[in-house]
Order: C-alpha cells, then structure tokens, then sequence
C-alpha cells in the first residue's frame, strides 16, 4: 500500500510560482498513475493533472500552458510547478496515486494565491 506525503504550497501573490512536491513510499512508485487534484472553500475536488507512469501527462484546461507535473521514479517523487498563479487556483491541492484496485490520497498543502 502507498503512502503519500506532500510538501510546498503556502501563500504566493498573483503572477508567482511555486512548488509542490508528493513523495511516495510503500509500494513500487513506477506502477501508478500519479496526479495532482485541488479543491477550493465550496467546490468539489477538481484533477489539475496527472502523470502515467511511463509519462505522458495530462492538464485540466484551467491551468494548461501554466502548470507542468513531473516525476522521478528514482526518487518516488512527483511534482507539480506552477507558473503565473491565479488567485483562483487558491486551493488545498492533494496528490493521488491509482492503479488497478488502488486509490490513495495524500493529506492535501494549501496554496494560497493573493490577489
């Protein structure tokens, strides 16, 4: 079973960059689709992207040319780098391990973007 811890986030003003680290630990990192998810005061849990393990990597339209996710599986970390910040994209961001029969949640970073 794997376990994920994230690190980064805080508060950052409007145009910033930032970013958010997931390390994984427990089970074979390379089997699983790594992604990252956010939900804001009110909404539901939204994907901001993810990553397969061989890499492709797919992005929710809001944040498509300003986020990139990456992954080391030497170091069973994936990341997220964001670019340009939006107050909007303010948020606890999660990140999200899936293969066949497993879901599993980090404890979610906020990231606050100041206007």
């Amino acid at each position: 079973q794997v376990q994920l811890v994230e690190s980064g986030g805080g508060l950052v003003q409007a145009g910033g960059s930032s970013r958010l680290s997931c390390v994984a630990s427990g089970s074979i990192f390379g089997i699983y689709v790594m992604g990252w998810y956010r939900q804001a005061p009110g909404k539901q849990r939204e994907l901001v992207a993810s990553m397969a393990p061989a890499g492709r990597a797919n992005y929710a339209d809001p944040v498509k040319g300003r986020f990139t996710i990456s992954r080391d599986n030497t170091k069973n970390t994936v990341y997220l780098e964001m670019n340009s910040l939006k107050p909007e994209d303010t948020a606890v961001y999660y990140c999200n391990a899936q293969t066949v029969g497993v879901l599993t949640w980090g404890q979610g970073t906020q990231v606050t973007v100041s206007s």
